[in-house]
């Protein structure tokens, strides 16, 4: 009998020896660090790329929620002439989503347009006015026969970055 008891405590302790400590890997952990880490300036809140989601997932992520607290990699389209105070991503969709700057209390260069950039931040749903629209559409260099041809308010996915990381 103890030497039954022996072998079945034995045969336990081989088998829980040989199990793997280390816990699985979500598919987004997984492929951001198969991912190369992005450097370059920061401004606003200082951030990395680790963690960061492509742009293009932000739908899957949001899912049926108006909001989310998220870290986003992917390509600036456009940059405000004016100041710099807004850029837009593209989406999965293929709309633009406007990122804005918390608090207007940080701007980026003007011509980033085309680099990879990394934000972090509240992504939401929201009906922009037209006057909003307008706005955006001269800071972004339209013509005037363009910011007239605004005339309706959109729902529109837009983010409020709190910090943006710039590829160099």
């Amino acid at each position: 009998m103890l030497r039954n008891t022996f072998i079945v405590n034995a045969l336990l302790i081989g088998l829980l020896g040989c199990q793997s400590n280390t816990p699985p890997q979500s598919a987004t952990a997984a492929a951001s660090t198969t991912e190369k880490a992005v450097t370059g300036k920061t401004y606003g809140a200082a951030i990395t790329s680790a963690g960061a989601i492509p742009a293009t997932e932000l739908a899957k992520v949001l899912g049926t929620q108006d909001s989310a607290q998220v870290k986003l990699i992917g390509k600036a389209s456009e940059v405000c002439q004016a100041k710099g105070c807004w850029l837009t991503m593209q989406t999965a969709s293929g709309k633009q989503m406007r990122v804005r700057f918390k608090n207007y209390a940080f701007f980026v260069p003007k011509d980033i347009a085309g680099k990879t950039v990394v934000i972090n931040g509240w992504a939401h749903r929201e009906e922009v006015p037209v006057e909003n629209l307008q706005h955006y559409a001269k800071d972004a260099g339209k013509s005037a026969k363009e910011i007239a041809a605004i005339t309706k308010p959109e729902q529109q996915l837009n983010f409020e970055a709190d910090g943006v990381l710039v590829q160099e």
